[in-house]
């Protein structure tokens, strides 16, 4: 059960947010963002043409035509920004001036990892697409100097919301298709966790009062997932039938994120500075579990668009959403994953809402913990 002071924040929040998103002043004035194709609005679109999103029917429930978006609508940060009354920040590749960027960057590419090809490099692995955190990273330092002085830098960050997406999972996957076993993979996340927690500690250090801290999503709910690591029955979770192992996975990822953040809360204490967690993970459990209670149909572990079989997910790649030969749902507001990777517009709103209350209720790790009990 939810602990009764959780309860009550809880419902302030929700009462909160209208205020919050139609105030005059809005707390932020810009967003920073992080994070891969869960997060990208067009940056590997704008760069190569060929990302994840360039073709129908990708957008066309929010948008009307492909933007580069992983989804048929809207991504969370998209729902976070226009609840807070902020325009979308502008993909880092879409810009080129200080202008450009004034009301934010989104910096989040899709299929980033948190960490550098060399430590792939270093374990035996070649990375598809080399696109990381350090990429990221360097892209910030680049628009800080557009910004002009130090002093400039420090004024506008501190006035920004910077979301921090939910890497790893192109982390994880790669390991995970690598025939690792699970002790392996585990050894690895404090690697990635800490490749997070750079990027956090370099925005701050830059000025930044407020980072948001999305966590993983259930990896093992994943269409993705489920049809390239088919499993006995005992490998399921009865009541949602996701992979255990994987949500395992996911939620040893999301306890060291919140050891971490909770680690450079008490680092920052009296700094004036706000590190929070979204959690993101019982949100997507919850659709899974009871979508009809949410307004979603009976098919929460089937992509919308996709290919074949019981997840409507083709694991030889070679039918996937956008490709010739996929098919799409008739309502994709019925579905929680779009693709069989992403979200689709009606999830991403969801689980938007839980990251919102996070920032109105400046929740900390352990609230967010509580919330989801």
């Amino acid at each position: 059960m939810m602990a009764p002071l959780v309860r009550r924040l809880f419902l302030v929040a929700l009462a909160l947010l209208p205020a919050f998103s139609a105030a005059a002043e809005p707390r932020y004035t810009a967003v920073f963002s992080f994070g891969d194709s869960l997060a990208d609005t067009g940056n590997e679109f704008a760069l190569t043409g060929g990302a994840t999103g360039n073709t129908p029917p990708y957008g066309d429930t929010f948008f009307g035509v492909p933007t580069g978006r992983a989804s048929d609508g809207r991504l969370v940060l998209d729902f976070v920004v226009e609840a807070l009354g902020l325009p979308h920040p502008r993909p880092y590749f879409a810009g080129e001036t200080m202008a450009d960027f004034q009301q934010g960057v989104n910096f989040a590419y899709g299929r980033s990892t948190a960490l550098g090809p060399e430590f792939f490099e270093s374990k035996g692995f070649t990375l598809f697409m080399p696109v990381s955190l350090e990429n990221q990273t360097e892209w910030f330092r680049n628009v800080l100097q557009l910004a002009g002085s130090v002093e400039e830098q420090r004024k506008l960050m501190a006035t920004s919301l910077v979301m921090m997406g939910e890497m790893g999972i192109h982390d994880y996957l790669i390991f995970i298709t690598g025939k690792l076993t699970e002790a392996e993979i585990r050894t690895f996340v404090p690697h990635i966790v800490g490749a997070i927690r750079s990027v956090i500690t370099e925005v701050i250090d830059a000025g930044a009062k407020t980072v948001v801290v999305r966590g993983m999503i259930p990896l093992g709910c994943q269409p993705l997932m489920l049809a390239l690591f088919e499993g006995t029955g005992a490998d399921y979770n009865r009541a949602t039938g996701c992979l255990t192992r994987l949500n395992d996975l996911a939620r040893k990822h999301n306890h060291a994120l919140m050891g971490m953040i909770l680690e450079l809360r008490r680092a920052y204490r009296g700094t004036g500075v706000s590190i929070l967690y979204a959690d993101q993970m019982d949100p997507v459990i919850k659709l899974v579990f009871e979508p009809s209670k949410y307004g979603f149909g009976d098919k929460p572990l089937a992509a919308c668009c996709g290919g074949s079989g019981t997840y409507n997910f083709d694991p030889t790649f070679a039918t996937l959403c956008g490709m010739p030969g996929a098919n799409k749902c008739a309502d994709p507001s019925k579905y929680v994953s779009w693709d069989g990777i992403h979200l689709t517009d009606a999830a991403n709103r969801h689980v938007a809402g839980n990251v919102l209350r996070s920032i109105v209720l400046r929740q900390t790790p352990y609230m967010a913990h509580l919330s989801s009990s």
